[in-house]
């Protein structure tokens, strides 16, 4: 059947076909669509079996039912012309002799409604992108699904409840069509039988998504939850988390009653599929059920990832969960969790963020964290950053004043092991750095101690680093330390005997630019500028006797470059502005942007070979290839997806405006050393005299605009009062 569903594409093998289609189509693959004995026999048996294997990617590969099914969409996706109506027609033929049948006869009819259902489901995309069919889906609805809620054959009320959740995103011309199909699924969740129970929810997930009027859910959001957990108590299924998840993410703070119950659930179904999947190790015949309780147990670490964004609003919640999540933390963040790592440290993130206060209890994470890095968790380091920086930044105090464990010496201990392996890529480092800058920025004039071994770490890794974005980080941790001790940094510096060549390499990567496009090849993100600029700035604040030897004559150069980074830096920041307004205009638009009839029908031509859909990716590939064989790294590959500003968390410096900085030091050395001050002046061409003159406008445009909040502010605190 897969060799059979392959022929379709090929213009040759189809014409071989094509006499034949009829008997493919209604005598080989519809029959493996309909529940049969063997369906039946395991359906009464073994109800839980069932559902697994109905919801077991690894079974859909082997499943000669699945195969039937690809077949015939790909048969009126790709033939649709010759087949398509007469296959819809055959189903219908289908449904209305079940309809016609009188009651006590539909019996013997309905596995072949159940495999027409199926096949229907099944082709939802297309059926609901062909205009001629898209016009008469509520009326199939109407009159071939809906009826079957009630029928007395279990597999069809599970049929009914499915193929309903396919289609539950089309445009009802009757609310209350839709209205009385969602309360029947929600009926379905007590259900006598365990596969229409699990069916219904995984229906539901589709209703919720597309359901404009939640007064119709809230009412019983509770009982909602009493039935989700009690299934999920009886079968370990990662979609039924998933339904779970869409109504969270609908309702959003108004799920916040019902978070700590959500959260002990969730937990509690978490620790279940645990236990299952340690129970099923090393038992050929339980491969399966492990399989299944992992992914379970994935999905209830999602579901409580989302529930706790959903309350990140309501801080005083999360020091009531910690009790439940902390274990969880505690057992994952190990080899014991590599499989849902990246989960875990999102819960960590979470409760290390949004929490009041970061406890003593949930700094136990630290040394799980970095032990983890340490053995086997190099691939989740850009996961870890988030709470490593939380607990950073937001528990400073007992980062810095703690002993037993000193948390400074065990993060340098890392960084220095991982920087220094010369087998781990620059990718897999970015976040070494990163983190070398949240200690600086938030331990500022506490960690002198540290300094200068990051400065070395971070040189050393420099020589041997090819990833243009990892030369940034690492040029960043030298901005970092100017900005957090100027003179303690250059002292640092001139012991290594680096400082010439740190600050010529400096500026050559600022002035560095694509041949073909003249942008910037490095500090490409605002970010980027502005720990420039403050470092920069903090150097040119230094007096002239305090600069070594080597960097003396480079002020004017270094102060041309701060001009041109705070240009770069306002360009930059105006375009994003100008792009946030653009959204929201869009978000204003209709969200449907085809025509009446959608995606029409049989109009275009059928699709041939494959190997014409797959042609442009092809020639993509070839320009990748012929890229990397001429050696040309200018416009490196390996460093796209990191020039976004966007997953960048809070910092110390955001309150910093960096062209206030500029100026207001460029007045203390006109004020403390006129002649030296004339002499960077002097240094400017035309060009950068400009750049000077919008830098102080700006300036003094950000000075009005503080000054005016600050007056805004203290007016109505006085109005308050």
């Amino acid at each position: 059947m897969q060799y059979v569903t392959y022929s379709l594409s090929k213009k040759a093998l189809y014409e071989t076909l094509k006499p034949h289609l009829q008997v493919l189509q209604f005598e080989i693959a519809f029959p493996l669509l309909c529940f049969n004995d063997q369906d039946a026999l395991l359906w009464a048996d073994n109800p839980l079996e069932y559902v697994r294997k109905g919801y077991d990617i690894i079974e859909d590969m082997y499943s000669a039912r699945t195969a039937a099914i690809n077949f015939l969409a790909e048969l009126v996706t790709k033939r649709s012309k010759d087949t398509l109506d007469p296959f819809i027609a055959a189903l219908v033929l289908i449904l209305n002799r079940y309809n016609e049948a009188p009651v006590e006869q539909r019996a013997a009819q309905a596995r072949q409604k159940d495999g027409a259902l199926l096949a229907i489901g099944a082709l939802h995309e297309k059926l609901q992108g062909t205009a001629r069919y898209k016009a008469q889906l509520e009326h199939m609805l109407v009159t071939h699904v809906f009826p079957e809620f009630s029928s007395p054959c279990g597999f069809l009320r599970a049929k009914a409840a499915w193929v309903a959740g396919q289609y539950a995103d089309i445009p009802f011309s009757n609310p209350a069509h839709f209205g009385g199909a969602l309360q029947a699924v929600v009926s379905l969740l007590r259900d006598p039988e365990l596969p229409v129970r699990v069916d219904a929810v995984v229906a539901l997930r589709s209703f919720v998504d597309a359901c404009e009027d939640l007064d119709q859910l809230r009412p019983i959001i509770p009982h909602l939850l009493d039935d989700f957990f009690k299934l999920m108590h009886e079968v370990e299924n990662e979609d039924l988390v998933f339904t779970l998840e869409v109504i969270v993410d609908k309702f959003g703070e108004e799920m916040s009653p019902f978070a700590v119950g959500l959260i002990h659930n969730l937990a509690a179904a978490f620790w279940k599929c645990v236990r299952s999947s340690e129970a099923a190790e090393g038992e050929e015949e339980s491969e399966a059920v492990d399989d299944m309780s992992a992914l379970a147990a994935a999905g209830c670490l999602r579901a409580i990832g989302t529930v706790l964004e959903s309350i990140s609003s309501l801080p005083h919640l999360f020091p009531q969960l910690e009790p439940t999540l902390l274990p969880i933390l505690q057992k994952m963040l190990s080899s014991d969790g590599q499989d849902l790592y990246e989960e875990v440290l999102e819960i960590a993130t979470y409760m290390t963020y949004y929490s009041p206060t970061i406890s003593p209890a949930m700094w136990s994470i630290w040394p799980l964290i970095l032990s983890s890095l340490d053995e086997f968790a190099i691939d989740f380091f850009e996961y870890a950053l988030d709470p490593l920086d939380n607990l950073i930044s937001r528990g400073t105090e007992h980062f810095l004043g703690c002993q037993d464990p000193n948390y400074p010496d065990s993060l340098w201990k890392l960084l220095s092991k991982l920087m220094s392996d010369g087998d781990i890529k620059d990718r897999d480092l970015v976040p070494a750095p990163k983190l070398m800058e949240v200690v600086l920025l938030n331990c500022r004039g506490r960690v002198d101690h540290w300094l200068p071994l990051y400065l070395q770490l971070a040189l050393a890794r420099m020589q041997k680093a090819s990833l243009r974005h990892m030369k940034d980080l690492l040029m960043q941790v030298v901005a970092n330390g100017l900005y957090y001790n100027p003179q303690l940094t250059l002292q640092a510096l001139e012991g290594m005997g680096a400082t010439a060549g740190v600050f010529q390499t400096w500026l050559t990567m600022l002035h560095a630019k694509s041949q073909t496009t003249s942008k910037p090849l490095h500090f490409k993100r605002q970010h980027d500028k502005k720990v420039c600029v403050l470092g920069l700035v903090s150097l040119l604040s230094l007096p002239s006797a305090a600069l070594p030897a080597s960097v003396a004559p480079l002020q004017g150069e270094l102060a041309k470059a701060v001009l041109q980074l705070l240009v770069a830096y306002k360009e930059q920041q105006d375009a994003a502005e100008l792009e946030s307004e653009d959204e929201d205009e869009d978000d204003e638009e209709g969200e449907d942007g085809m025509g009446e009839g959608g995606e029409d029908e049989d109009e275009e031509e059928d699709e041939e070979e494959e190997g014409d859909e797959s042609s442009s990716d092809l020639k993509k590939a070839i320009k990748r290839a012929h890229k990397m064989l001429d050696g040309d790294d200018e416009e490196d590959e390996d460093d796209e997806g990191f020039w976004s500003d966007e997953d960048e968390m809070l910092t110390p410096i955001d309150a910093v405006d960096p062209f206030i900085l500029f100026s207001d030091t460029m007045a203390g050395v006109q004020a403390s050393d006129p002649a030296r001050f004339s002499s960077l002046m002097e240094s400017l061409d035309f060009s950068h005299q400009a750049m000077a003159h919008k830098v102080s406008e700006v300036a003094q445009q950000q000075r009005d605009a503080k000054a005016k909040e600050a007056a805004e502010k203290a007016a109505g605190g006085a109005a308050a009062s």
